[in-house]
């Protein structure tokens, strides 16, 4: 089985600049006078027993202007820390994104370009499926840059499980999980108020507890982690993350595929050591591309309609987490949180971190709401997604592109 290993590596401006208005929105970009967590990530490979796979690294910069510094720094970082031992290594930037849109004009194709796009967390995650594709691989291996690998049997437990049958069903969705830096898989529960009520660490904490924590060990998950996830070929040519979430993008993947048919399963053996620096933004920013995230998901849920070869799913499939986020008491829920944190900003002389939260309950019924049906957005989505997997895997063009990304 051919394997290919995408990581995106998220880039902003120098550290006194920060972020600025119009630069996209990443939990923890690595400033571009700093040197980040990638070279760590890629140092640890060399604890795995199994290598023979090709790996991606994804050059990701938060703003245009910054394109070109983002690439060079990446590449210098892969160029000193390359694992070798036969892992073929190729950095994909802005410049190598460009040529693939270049061929897709050449062959009339450039309306699905939007489909490609280095911008927004979904977008990105459409790259690490779409560059497996061309390459021919069997399956996309989704890692992340503040991740360390500690198991030496990782890859050969993809292998095991990937493509594999088990009670009557193929695994075309293999789900690992986090090893926070202590060592266990909880995270971390909030002493705030505020985020107490939200709950959104508690619930998570009792997913984890009945799906990780639980036999056996492989087992239909209703949640994923995007910087441990496998996705078989079967899958990925067929189903895309959506561009309209926001981010949660890995756990919106489960419900655009569960619509489709497809099950995602979880390995409670296949573990990878998470390490994220800081996150960057303050707590109410956060919180409202979280509102982005659930209220839109919601809705997808809502408008579904009875269509041939999908499956009507709901908030209830979802468990413990992310599924009470997904319920009818979601506005209530935004409501009475903001609240509680805007009550902490004023607490402390932060009138504009108490005017921004309190921002976020008309954005959740308003701006948050999607103008357009999200099921029927989700269909078009998919037919366009198949279509472009089915060109760019002409043997012509395929080549072609992999010339590009390869250069």
């Amino acid at each position: 089985m051919e394997l290919t290993m995408v990581i995106p590596s998220y880039w902003g401006r120098e550290r006194a600049t920060g972020w600025q208005e119009g630069d996209a929105i990443y939990d923890h970009p690595i400033p571009l006078d700093e040197e980040g967590t990638l070279g760590r990530a890629i140092k640890s490979m060399g604890a795995l027993e199994d290598k023979d796979f090709r790996l991606v690294i994804l050059a990701v910069p938060t703003s245009r202007d910054i394109e070109m510094e983002v690439e060079e720094k990446v590449s210098g970082i892969v160029s000193e820390t390359a694992p070798g031992a036969g892992v073929e290594t190729t950095v994909f930037g802005p410049s190598d994104l460009k040529g693939i849109h270049k061929i897709l004009d050449m062959e009339g194709k450039g309306e699905y370009k939007d489909l490609l796009q280095l911008r927004g967390y979904s977008n990105i995650r459409n790259l690490c499926l779409f560059i497996p594709h061309i390459f021919g691989s069997d399956a996309a291996v989704l890692i992340d840059d503040d991740e360390v690998f500690e198991d030496s049997q990782f890859i050969g437990k993809i292998r095991e499980n990937i493509g594999k049958d088990i009670d009557g069903e193929t695994i075309y969705g293999l789900a690992g999980y986090y090893l926070q830096p202590d060592g266990d898989f909880y995270v971390k529960e909030p002493e705030d108020t505020w985020a107490s009520h939200w709950g959104k660490q508690i619930r998570m904490n009792k997913a984890f507890r009945s799906v990780i924590a639980s036999p056996p060990r492989i087992k239909k998950t209703p949640f994923v982690f995007g910087g441990n996830m496998t996705i078989h070929r079967e899958l990925f040519t067929k189903i895309p993350f959506d561009p309209n979430v926001r981010r949660g993008e890995d756990i919106d993947y489960i419900m655009n595929s569960k619509m489709f048919g497809y099950s995602f399963f979880l390995d409670n053996e296949l573990h990878i050591k998470h390490l994220p620096p800081a996150k960057s933004h303050p707590q109410w920013m956060r919180l409202r591309e979280d509102i982005y995230r659930f209220v839109f998901e919601r809705e997808k849920l809502r408008s579904q309609k009875k269509k041939e070869a999908m499956e009507l799913i709901s908030a209830d499939d979802f468990g413990d987490y992310p599924g009470a986020f997904l319920m009818d008491d979601l506005d209530e829920k935004i409501v009475d949180t903001c609240t509680l944190l805007s009550a902490d900003y004023r607490r402390d002389g932060d009138l504009d971190g108490a005017s921004e939260t309190v921002k976020n309950i008309s954005i959740s019924k308003k701006d948050a709401v999607p103008a357009f049906d999200p099921f029927d957005n989700l269909i078009r989505l998919q037919e366009r997604w198949e279509q472009l997997m089915a060109f760019t895997g002409e043997e012509r063009i395929r080549e072609d592109l992999q010339k590009i990304v390869k250069n």
